[in-house]
């Protein structure tokens, strides 16, 4: 029975550390080998030996060189079995076996693993939505039918379009580095892109039983400082103000049985008030930089609400011209009906249906979830429960969500509505 118990906390540490650590080591196999996917593979293969030798030999002290180390060498063996048809790989195999994670390079310090690859996973020579699906799934570890949605595409033709971005790095020598710094203003962009695609993933879950994932919020927010460190432009600055004052409500966005708590309804006092403090002190910098861009401009707005002492003392006003920045800057749908709904708080829900009806009518938010619950709650307000009840409804087809779905259930039945569960 010991033994049995032996290998059941073996299991337990090696699917903590898969969970912590996993994405740092396939970053740094594929610097490594230089290959996506025989670095994915070797990475399996070190976790089914760590399942196989820990339970037996007890945890590495340090179990991320362990994994580094085994899975390195899994890839030689790989290697080995290719070179009889492919001659051009001894040379891999050779550099490999003098390349151990103890040489010189062999770093973890700002431009360290995960960093480096998700500039090469940013890389101008992908397309940009190439680029973001790329690094959710290799830097993230977000799986094809999570980024699908967020993409709003097929899960068959992301996972292709992953596959040729990776065929694309590999064909076109796309080096694993952190580019130099005269050219890393141009690949920013793409690289803030993701970040943020990673933080909303982690504050609202796509899908699942949680509302929230600690873990892709938290690594976010970890790529943000690093690169904010290694380049403190007022947007990096901007997006880390974001991500840190959304991150400060997390504990308060959920009841402790996991229903959904709206942001008038959370306990202010609750909020990390160190995180906020950091936020507002990072958003006075975004917005002392130039250009102004639209991250620092969200972030100003979530300053806003972190700094009212309770809901009825927002300043709305204040909000509602942010967002009028926001959108002479970036004028999108989705920015028009954050807008409206902050001029519904500001001067009502009929004001603010007023202006969310033109952009439904124009069908470019037709299959959003956020502008039919939007739509519902302003509804509600009114009193006018049938147009609320159907757009309550609506909201309920397009949610993946459990904790959403609870919440738009019971908000039915408040209407007298009958829910099947």
């Amino acid at each position: 029975m010991a033994s049995d118990d032996a290998a059941g906390r073996a299991r337990e540490t090696v699917d903590a550390v898969y969970r912590a650590d996993s994405r740092r080591v396939l970053a740094t196999l594929i610097r490594l080998l230089g290959d996506f996917d025989l670095a994915e593979e070797a990475l399996h293969d070190a976790f089914s030996a760590a399942l196989e030798r820990w339970p037996r030999d007890g945890t590495p002290a340090n179990p991320r060189a362990w994994l580094v180390s085994t899975g390195r060498f899994k890839a030689i063996d790989v290697i080995r079995r290719r070179v009889r048809h492919d001659a051009s790989l001894a040379e891999l195999a050779r550099r490999l076996e003098l390349d151990s994670p103890g040489a010189p390079g062999f770093d973890d310090g700002v431009a360290d693993d995960r960093l480096r690859l998700i500039f090469t996973c940013c890389h101008p020579a992908l397309g940009a939505e190439a680029r973001i699906a790329l690094t959710l799934r290799t830097v993230c570890g977000l799986t094809t039918e999570e980024i699908a949605r967020a993409f709003l595409a097929r899960p068959a033709a992301l996972a292709q379009r992953i596959v040729r971005a990776k065929a694309k790095i590999r064909d076109a020598r796309i080096p694993y580095e952190v580019p130099a710094r005269a050219e890393l203003p141009a690949r920013l962009d793409a690289v803030l892109h993701v970040i943020y695609l990673v933080f909303n993933e982690g504050y609202s879950a796509s899908s699942g039983a949680a509302l929230t994932r600690h873990d892709l919020t938290a690594e976010a927010i970890r790529l943000g400082r690093l690169l904010v460190e290694l380049l403190p432009e007022s947007e990096a600055i901007g997006l880390l103000a974001l991500m840190l004052l959304h991150e400060s409500r997390r504990a308060t966005r959920a009841t402790p049985d996991g229903e959904l708590v709206l942001l008038d309804e959370q306990d202010r006092t609750r909020w990390d008030r160190a995180l906020i403090a950091e936020g507002v002190t990072l958003v006075g910098r975004a917005l002392r930089g130039r250009p102004v861009g639209r991250y620092a401009i969200q972030a100003a707005i979530a300053a806003v609400h972190a700094e009212a002492p309770d809901a009825a003392a927002t300043d709305w006003g204040q909000i509602v011209g942010l967002y009028d920045a926001l959108l002479a800057l970036d004028p999108s749908p989705v920015v028009e009906l954050n807008r409206a709904v902050a001029v519904a708080m500001r001067d009502g829900p009929a004001a603010g249906l007023a202006l969310i009806e033109p952009i439904l009518g124009r069908g470019e938010l037709s299959d959003y979830l956020h502008v039919h619950s939007a739509r519902a709650d302003l509804y509600r307000r009114l009193g006018r429960r049938d147009e609320a009840a159907g757009a309550y409804r609506r909201a309920l087809e397009l949610t993946q969500q459990e904790p959403e779905r609870r919440f738009i259930q019971r908000r039915l039945r408040e209407l007298g509505e009958v829910v099947a569960q």
